[in-house]
């Protein structure tokens, strides 16, 4: 019997990691291949991630009201693991654009506050340790309405209080971070993080993200320049380079200002993903794994959940497989170096809404099929 370890990620737009494990798992034992199958989603940090660290950790759920993007109140909630010293938020179950309709993504007003108050309420928990998920999110703040919630002030030239959204922070002057809760100084922050992309720029928060997230053209120009100012006086005030941080554009540049002011860490997600979670062990004795996302290629192998899976597989010797909604027309000599199969999931020409929504069937299909060759070569 083969023993086959299946850890996706998610599909964007179309399943969540555990339904696409759910979907190849099935598949897999349908077929004739006799062959025993563990499930193991993963998350690289964006959205989901930390409910599967809560539940791969048996975490002890925390709900609380808080705000969401506007305002509005709603139910939301964080997991304490490790004995309840650690807190695991996911930034989009307060501030996430899952939490809006389309009409309401308008991040020239939209606040990370409600995530600040779920930091806050883990400090009560007297944690010694946050783990930030910041995938989802439908700020581009800067960061500030975490910051704000924390005891962050932020006043235009009179001396006035700004509220932490961007059409107000236009007027910004100066940061006064004295109100700062003071328990932030013994607790460690890490932020798990899906992007790269620095502060500012043509890679950065704003052109990248503010699009995706309801901004206009003339909005992202406007929310680069706020950045930026926000940047500059944060090297004032705490000697530490916005800007530079490598993962700072994640979640609207509140990666950046969590680092900044808080001294959190930012790390790829995957990586402590898969350390939190003793992905290692669940590896051992493995005959092969079965990964994938909606598209592997090229990008894939800067910090995606798949890569993150299969360097690990590889340095055991255990085959990689990749399933995906989208691979390579040609063969991509960095992909295969690193992947031994990539197979693509549609097996018909279908629009891009027909590919999403048939993703759990086609995820079985390609399952089954695999297992059927599997059984028949020397595997």
């Amino acid at each position: 019997m083969k023993r086959i370890i299946v850890a996706p990620n998610a599909f964007k737009h179309a399943l969540d990691a555990q339904a696409a494990a759910k979907a190849i798992g099935a598949g897999l034992r349908d077929s004739r291949l006799d062959c025993s199958v563990a499930l193991f989603p993963i998350g690289d940090g964006g959205d989901g991630t930390c409910r599967l660290i809560h539940e791969k950790l048996n975490g002890e759920l925390v709900q609380r009201t808080v705000s969401d993007p506007i305002g509005r109140p709603i139910a939301g909630s964080y997991s304490l693991v490790e004995n309840g010293k650690t807190a695991v938020i996911e930034m989009a179950d307060a501030s996430g654009i899952r939490l809006l309709t389309t009409d309401e993504r308008t991040p020239m007003t939209a606040t990370s506050y409600g995530t600040g108050e779920l930091i806050l309420d883990a400090l009560d928990q007297r944690v010694s340790r946050i783990v930030l998920g910041m995938g989802g999110s439908a700020t581009v703040d800067g960061g500030c309405g975490i910051l704000h919630a924390l005891g962050l002030r932020f006043l235009d030239d009179a001396g006035s209080v700004l509220q932490p959204i961007p059409e107000d922070l236009k007027r910004l002057h100066r940061i006064d971070t004295t109100g700062l809760d003071q328990r932030i100084a013994s607790c460690r922050i890490t932020v798990l993080c899906d992007v790269d992309n620095k502060l500012l720029g043509a890679e950065g928060a704003a052109n990248i993200f503010g699009p995706q997230k309801g901004a206009n053209a003339q909005q992202v120009i406007e929310l680069e320049g706020i950045l930026s100012h926000i940047s500059r006086l944060a090297l004032q005030e705490t000697g530490k380079d916005m800007a530079g941080v490598r993962h700072g554009g994640a979640a609207g540049g509140a990666a950046a200002a969590v680092y900044a002011f808080l001294g959190a860490e930012l790390v790829p997600g995957i990586e402590h993903f898969l350390q939190l979670t003793d992905f290692d062990e669940a590896l051992r004795d493995a005959d092969c794994l079965v990964t994938g996302e909606g598209s592997l290629d090229e990008q894939t192998l800067a910090g995606k959940g798949s890569q993150g899976v299969a360097v690990r597989a590889k340095q055991s010797g255990i085959p990689i497989i990749g399933l995906a909604g989208q691979i390579p027309l040609r063969p991509s000599d960095a992909l295969n170096e690193l992947f031994d199969v990539l197979i693509p999931i549609s097996h018909q020409a279908m629009s891009l809404d027909q590919a999403l929504n048939d993703t759990y069937d086609n995820l079985y299909r390609s399952a089954n099929m695999l297992g059927n060759m599997l059984h028949i070569s020397a595997f």
